[in-house]
C-alpha cells in the first residue's frame, strides 16, 4: 500500500536510504553515503515523500522535489516484486512530468526507468562523486 510519508517514517526511511545507496552504488565509496547521511536527514522534511508498506513494514519510498525524483529506494528483499513500479506509478498520476538523475554505472536503475517510459535527455558528471550520470525524463503519452 502506498501512502504519504511523514516524520514517523524518518528512521526507517534513512536506514533504507543508506543501505540501498551502498548496495546500488557499490562503485562509490560507502563513506560518501555516510558523510551525506545527516544532510539528507535534514532535507527529508522538505521532500514530498511516499511510502510503500507491506504488513506495516516499509518496503520502499520515493522522494520528490516538485517534479524531480530525488530518490526511489526499495528494500533489498522486496526488489523485483513491483514495489518500485507501484511507487513510480503512484507519482505519475500526480505530476505532469518527472525528471531524475541516475548514475551510468547503475544499469539496473537505468533499465528500470527506461522500461517505465523515461528517456535519456542529457549526459553529465555528478559534481559530488565524479561519476557519469544521465538526466532522464518521463512525460505521459
Amino acid at each position: 500500500m502506498v501512502r504519504e510519508g511523514g516524520p514517523k517514517d524518518e528512521e526507517a526511511v534513512m536506514a533504507l536510504w543508506l543501505a540501498a545507496n551502498r548496495q546500488a552504488h557499490a562503485f562509490i565509496e560507502a563513506e560518501y553515503w555516510e558523510r551525506c547521511f545527516d544532510a539528507v536527514r535534514r532535507m527529508l522534511p522538505r521532500a514530498e515523500m511516499y511510502i510503500d508498506e507491506k504488513d506495516g513494514e516499509l518496503t520502499g519510498f520515493i522522494g520528490l522535489a516538485g517534479t524531480y525524483i530525488e530518490g526511489l529506494f526499495v528494500k533489498e528483499a522486496a526488489r523485483s516484486q513491483g514495489v518500485g513500479k507501484q511507487l513510480l506509478d503512484f507519482v505519475k498520476t500526480r505530476k505532469p512530468y518527472l525528471t531524475l538523475k541516475a548514475y551510468q554505472k547503475n544499469s539496473r536503475a537505468l533499465h528500470f526507468y527506461m522500461r517505465e517510459g523515461f528517456a535519456l535527455k542529457e549526459k553529465g558528471i555528478d559534481r559530488e562523486t565524479g561519476e557519469p550520470e544521465y538526466l532522464m525524463e518521463w512525460r505521459p503519452g
